[in-house]
Protein backbone atom coordinates (compact mmCIF):
# COMPACT_ATOMS: atom_id res chain seq x y z
CA UNK A 1 0.00 0.00 0.00
CA UNK A 2 3.09 2.37 1.08
CA UNK A 3 4.57 1.64 -2.15
CA UNK A 4 1.48 2.00 -4.20
CA UNK A 5 0.89 6.39 -2.33
CA UNK A 6 4.73 6.54 -3.37
CA UNK A 7 3.88 6.15 -7.22
CA UNK A 8 0.53 8.05 -6.89
CA UNK A 9 2.60 11.07 -5.06
CA UNK A 10 5.75 10.61 -7.68
CA UNK A 11 3.57 10.39 -10.84
CA UNK A 12 0.60 12.28 -10.18
CA UNK A 13 -3.38 10.51 -11.30
CA UNK A 14 -2.75 7.66 -13.94
CA UNK A 15 -5.47 8.93 -16.23
CA UNK A 16 -5.18 12.64 -18.08
CA UNK A 17 -8.35 13.98 -18.85
CA UNK A 18 -6.66 17.05 -21.27
CA UNK A 19 -3.80 15.95 -22.79
CA UNK A 20 -2.96 19.64 -24.29
CA UNK A 21 -2.82 21.11 -20.88
CA UNK A 22 -1.66 18.56 -18.46
CA UNK A 23 1.62 18.94 -16.06
CA UNK A 24 4.37 16.49 -16.68
CA UNK A 25 5.22 14.99 -13.26
CA UNK A 26 8.04 14.09 -11.88
CA UNK A 27 11.68 14.54 -13.51
CA UNK A 28 11.00 15.60 -17.11
CA UNK A 29 13.34 17.98 -19.73
CA UNK A 30 11.12 19.86 -22.34
CA UNK A 31 11.80 22.81 -24.50
CA UNK A 32 14.48 24.51 -22.87
CA UNK A 33 14.88 28.07 -22.30
CA UNK A 34 18.21 30.23 -23.23
CA UNK A 35 19.26 33.15 -21.14
CA UNK A 36 21.42 36.12 -22.40
CA UNK A 37 23.77 35.68 -19.88
CA UNK A 38 27.17 36.06 -20.85
CA UNK A 39 29.24 32.63 -20.32
CA UNK A 40 32.02 30.95 -22.05
CA UNK A 41 30.44 30.04 -25.14
CA UNK A 42 32.84 27.64 -26.90
CA UNK A 43 32.89 25.81 -23.66
CA UNK A 44 29.15 25.40 -23.78
CA UNK A 45 29.27 24.57 -27.18
CA UNK A 46 31.84 21.48 -26.05
CA UNK A 47 29.76 20.43 -23.98
CA UNK A 48 27.38 18.64 -26.40
CA UNK A 49 28.54 15.32 -27.45
CA UNK A 50 25.86 15.17 -30.17
CA UNK A 51 27.29 18.96 -31.57
CA UNK A 52 23.55 20.47 -30.81
CA UNK A 53 24.89 23.42 -29.98
CA UNK A 54 25.48 26.40 -31.63
CA UNK A 55 26.98 29.96 -31.01
CA UNK A 56 26.62 33.40 -32.56
CA UNK A 57 23.53 33.86 -31.36
CA UNK A 58 23.79 30.30 -28.71
CA UNK A 59 21.16 27.73 -29.73
CA UNK A 60 19.85 23.99 -29.71
CA UNK A 61 18.83 22.21 -32.05
CA UNK A 62 16.29 20.06 -30.77
CA UNK A 63 16.27 17.43 -33.88
CA UNK A 64 20.07 16.65 -32.48
CA UNK A 65 18.99 17.39 -29.26
CA UNK A 66 19.13 13.80 -26.52
CA UNK A 67 17.90 16.13 -23.64
CA UNK A 68 20.82 14.79 -21.69
CA UNK A 69 21.06 17.86 -19.68
CA UNK A 70 24.32 18.26 -19.17
CA UNK A 71 24.18 21.78 -20.94
CA UNK A 72 22.01 23.12 -18.14
CA UNK A 73 23.88 21.57 -15.56
CA UNK A 74 27.29 22.96 -16.22
CA UNK A 75 25.74 26.41 -17.09
CA UNK A 76 22.65 26.84 -15.09
CA UNK A 77 22.70 30.39 -15.17
CA UNK A 78 22.89 30.00 -19.07
CA UNK A 79 20.44 27.34 -19.80
CA UNK A 80 17.12 26.06 -18.47
CA UNK A 81 14.95 22.92 -19.48
CA UNK A 82 11.27 23.54 -18.82
CA UNK A 83 8.53 21.12 -18.68
CA UNK A 84 6.91 22.33 -21.98
CA UNK A 85 6.65 19.00 -23.87
CA UNK A 86 5.22 20.39 -27.07
CA UNK A 87 8.06 20.40 -29.21
CA UNK A 88 7.19 19.21 -32.77
CA UNK A 89 7.49 21.21 -35.69
CA UNK A 90 6.85 20.60 -39.54
CA UNK A 91 9.95 21.83 -40.28
CA UNK A 92 13.57 21.31 -39.39
CA UNK A 93 14.73 25.33 -38.40
CA UNK A 94 11.27 25.12 -36.32
CA UNK A 95 13.15 22.69 -33.82
CA UNK A 96 16.06 25.56 -33.07
CA UNK A 97 15.89 27.10 -29.70
CA UNK A 98 17.95 30.38 -29.73
CA UNK A 99 18.73 32.48 -26.90
CA UNK A 100 16.69 35.16 -25.40
CA UNK A 101 13.28 33.95 -26.82
CA UNK A 102 10.77 32.24 -24.86
CA UNK A 103 8.29 31.20 -26.47
CA UNK A 104 6.72 27.99 -27.51
CA UNK A 105 7.35 26.07 -30.29
CA UNK A 106 4.82 25.75 -32.76
CA UNK A 107 3.99 24.52 -36.57
CA UNK A 108 4.22 26.53 -39.74
CA UNK A 109 0.67 26.26 -40.83
CA UNK A 110 1.02 26.89 -44.58
CA UNK A 111 3.34 24.30 -44.78
CA UNK A 112 0.61 22.07 -43.93
CA UNK A 113 -0.68 20.10 -47.24
CA UNK A 114 -4.10 20.49 -47.41
CA UNK A 115 -5.08 17.11 -48.04
CA UNK A 116 -3.78 16.07 -44.24
CA UNK A 117 -6.65 17.81 -42.56
CA UNK A 118 -9.24 17.22 -45.45
CA UNK A 119 -9.04 13.59 -44.90
CA UNK A 120 -7.54 12.75 -41.94
CA UNK A 121 -8.24 14.98 -39.10
CA UNK A 122 -11.35 12.48 -38.32
CA UNK A 123 -9.06 9.17 -38.16
CA UNK A 124 -5.26 8.69 -38.30
CA UNK A 125 -3.60 5.41 -39.17
CA UNK A 126 -0.17 5.07 -38.22
CA UNK A 127 2.57 2.16 -39.36
CA UNK A 128 5.90 2.48 -37.49
CA UNK A 129 8.61 1.36 -38.51
CA UNK A 130 12.01 1.00 -36.17
CA UNK A 131 14.86 1.65 -38.93
CA UNK A 132 17.25 0.31 -35.77
CA UNK A 133 16.05 2.16 -32.98
CA UNK A 134 16.82 1.44 -29.65
CA UNK A 135 13.32 0.69 -28.50
CA UNK A 136 13.19 3.89 -26.16
CA UNK A 137 11.32 5.70 -28.55
CA UNK A 138 8.96 2.28 -29.65
CA UNK A 139 8.06 2.28 -25.89
CA UNK A 140 6.98 5.21 -25.45
CA UNK A 141 4.54 5.32 -28.50
CA UNK A 142 3.38 2.46 -27.66
CA UNK A 143 2.38 4.13 -24.13
CA UNK A 144 0.81 6.37 -25.93
CA UNK A 145 -2.01 4.00 -26.61
CA UNK A 146 -2.41 3.11 -22.55
CA UNK A 147 -5.00 3.87 -20.34
CA UNK A 148 -2.75 6.95 -19.44
CA UNK A 149 -2.53 8.94 -22.32
CA UNK A 150 -5.25 6.91 -25.18
CA UNK A 151 -4.43 8.52 -28.26
CA UNK A 152 -6.84 5.90 -29.70
CA UNK A 153 -9.65 8.87 -28.35
CA UNK A 154 -9.06 10.79 -31.19
CA UNK A 155 -9.09 8.51 -33.72
CA UNK A 156 -5.26 8.02 -34.17
CA UNK A 157 -4.24 4.43 -33.80
CA UNK A 158 -1.35 2.16 -35.00
CA UNK A 159 -2.16 -0.49 -37.50
CA UNK A 160 -0.17 -3.91 -38.66
CA UNK A 161 -0.31 -3.42 -42.05
CA UNK A 162 1.49 -0.44 -43.87
CA UNK A 163 -2.24 -1.24 -46.58
CA UNK A 164 -4.13 -0.13 -44.09
CA UNK A 165 -2.39 3.04 -42.84
CA UNK A 166 -2.40 6.98 -43.74
CA UNK A 167 1.50 7.04 -43.00
CA UNK A 168 4.11 6.06 -41.51
CA UNK A 169 6.13 6.62 -38.23
CA UNK A 170 9.97 6.52 -38.06
CA UNK A 171 11.92 5.97 -35.48
CA UNK A 172 15.81 5.11 -35.22
CA UNK A 173 18.53 6.38 -37.26
CA UNK A 174 17.30 4.42 -40.98
CA UNK A 175 20.40 1.89 -41.05
CA UNK A 176 21.66 -0.32 -44.26
CA UNK A 177 19.46 -3.14 -43.16
CA UNK A 178 16.79 -1.15 -42.50
CA UNK A 179 16.27 1.04 -45.91
CA UNK A 180 14.53 -1.10 -48.07
CA UNK A 181 12.02 -2.19 -45.48
CA UNK A 182 10.78 1.25 -44.95
CA UNK A 183 11.12 2.04 -48.42
CA UNK A 184 8.48 -0.82 -49.24
CA UNK A 185 6.25 -0.12 -46.28
CA UNK A 186 6.47 3.61 -47.48
CA UNK A 187 5.22 2.21 -50.99
CA UNK A 188 2.31 0.02 -49.71
CA UNK A 189 0.79 3.06 -47.68
CA UNK A 190 -1.65 4.34 -50.29
CA UNK A 191 -2.05 8.14 -51.14
CA UNK A 192 -2.62 10.54 -49.56
CA UNK A 193 0.03 9.53 -47.47
CA UNK A 194 2.28 11.23 -44.62
CA UNK A 195 5.93 10.74 -42.73
CA UNK A 196 6.69 11.23 -39.38
CA UNK A 197 9.95 11.29 -37.39
CA UNK A 198 9.84 10.41 -33.99
CA UNK A 199 13.26 11.32 -32.00
CA UNK A 200 16.81 12.49 -32.24
CA UNK A 201 17.50 9.39 -34.21
CA UNK A 202 15.21 9.42 -36.74
CA UNK A 203 15.79 13.50 -37.21
CA UNK A 204 18.99 13.70 -37.29
CA UNK A 205 20.49 10.46 -36.61
CA UNK A 206 21.44 11.03 -32.86
CA UNK A 207 24.55 9.78 -31.80
CA UNK A 208 24.77 7.60 -35.14
CA UNK A 209 24.43 10.31 -37.67
CA UNK A 210 28.29 9.80 -38.92
CA UNK A 211 28.46 6.22 -39.13
CA UNK A 212 28.45 4.27 -42.36
CA UNK A 213 26.38 2.01 -41.10
CA UNK A 214 23.23 4.35 -42.04
CA UNK A 215 21.61 5.05 -45.18
CA UNK A 216 19.46 7.75 -44.74
CA UNK A 217 18.47 8.84 -48.71
CA UNK A 218 14.87 8.25 -47.67
CA UNK A 219 14.92 11.45 -46.46
CA UNK A 220 16.58 12.90 -49.88
CA UNK A 221 13.50 11.60 -51.48
CA UNK A 222 10.81 12.70 -49.51
CA UNK A 223 9.86 15.43 -47.13
CA UNK A 224 8.71 15.22 -43.95
CA UNK A 225 5.37 15.93 -42.72
CA UNK A 226 6.41 16.20 -38.52
CA UNK A 227 9.38 16.17 -36.59
CA UNK A 228 8.99 15.44 -33.20
CA UNK A 229 11.86 15.24 -30.98
CA UNK A 230 13.20 13.90 -27.82
CA UNK A 231 15.62 10.89 -26.53
CA UNK A 232 12.98 9.14 -25.87
CA UNK A 233 9.81 11.17 -26.79
CA UNK A 234 7.72 11.72 -24.30
CA UNK A 235 3.94 10.66 -25.53
CA UNK A 236 2.25 13.96 -24.42
CA UNK A 237 4.92 15.44 -27.35
CA UNK A 238 3.80 12.80 -30.01
CA UNK A 239 0.09 13.18 -29.47
CA UNK A 240 0.31 16.98 -29.02
CA UNK A 241 2.44 16.62 -32.13
CA UNK A 242 0.11 14.82 -34.24
CA UNK A 243 -2.96 16.42 -32.98
CA UNK A 244 -1.29 19.91 -33.86
CA UNK A 245 -0.81 18.38 -37.55
CA UNK A 246 -4.44 17.60 -37.94
CA UNK A 247 -6.13 21.02 -36.57
CA UNK A 248 -7.61 19.24 -33.78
Amino acid sequence: MLDNLKIIFHQGKQFIPNVKTVEVPGIFRGRPVISTSKIDDQALKSTCPLGAIDINPVSINLGKCNFCGECAFKFPEKIKFTKDYKLASNTPEGLIVKEGIDKPIQLDESLIRPEIRKFFSGSLKLRQVSAAGDNSCELELNASGNVQFDVGRFGIDFVASPRHADGVVITGPISKNMATALQLTYDAIPEPKIIILVGVDAISGGIFANSSALDRTFLDRYKPDLYIPGNPTHPLTFINGVLNLLGK
